[in-house]
């Protein structure tokens, strides 16, 4: 009865994330559409904003590349380029403008040695071996929790790193905005007119990795809760 009545809780637990992270994922779609139909005063494409941005910075060994997908834009540090999806890359509008700034904040972030950067860098090898096993050893320990209690522990440690993770990307995403949309403002982009847009479009990304975080942090206590009651028992 206990094992179903902890099922429960977790499931519920993920079906109150699932939906807070569909929501504000549907809200950023539609945010980004809707700032997607306003042009930028000098007609700058995202590929140009984010070449611009990295030259007044005194960067000039990150490249700036297409991929596919919607809403896949992204800094690779170990490669030094800046990958905005089509929309971003060839757009025109705030929306482009606001992401491929954001992006490129990141390229600023690693070449002045940002802390918070670095720290997520050095949690990547470990974070990716811990979420490559971690799912499988927490189902194990939660089924052995009363004969094999270090099964769950082990996981519990390696959950928290994921966790860890999560908490150490906002700083560095929420700064990335920072630096995005004082440089954007600084240049003249963006205008008083539609400065706010561009903050509304990062804002409303930024709480996609807030929500991530916060249902891990929950999971994460969770999972605790379990093995704490399985030792008093």
């Amino acid at each position: 009865m206990e094992m179903q009545h902890a099922n429960m809780n977790i499931w519920l637990i993920f079906g109150v994330f699932m939906i807070l992270s569909w929501i504000i994922s549907s809200v950023l779609k539609s945010k980004f559409r809707k700032y997607s139909r306003i042009p930028v005063d000098n007609g700058m494409s995202g590929r140009e904003v984010a070449e611009r941005m990295l030259r007044d910075n005194g960067i000039y060994d990150v490249t700036v590349g297409c991929v596919q997908g919607e809403l896949t834009d992204h800094y690779n540090p170990d490669k030094k380029t800046i990958n905005l999806s089509r929309e971003v890359y060839e757009g025109r509008s705030i929306a482009a403008a606001a992401v491929a700034a954001h992006e490129t904040g990141h390229a600023v972030q690693h070449a002045t040695a940002y802390a918070w950067l670095g720290l997520r860098s050095k949690l990547v090898p470990p974070v990716t071996f811990a979420s490559k096993w971690v799912q499988w050893i927490l189902l194990g320990g939660i089924i052995l929790v009363n004969t094999f209690p270090a099964l769950l522990l082990t996981g519990i440690i390696l959950f928290a790193l994921t966790t860890l993770f999560s908490f150490v990307t906002l700083p560095v995403e929420i700064n990335a905005s920072q630096r995005a949309l004082a440089w954007l403002s600084n240049t003249g982009i963006t205008s008083t007119m539609n400065h706010d847009k561009a903050r509304d479009a990062l804002k409303w990304a930024a709480y996609t990795y807030v929500v991530a975080a916060l249902g891990s942090l929950a999971t994460l206590l969770y999972y605790i809760m379990i093995f704490m009651g399985s030792s008093r028992d």
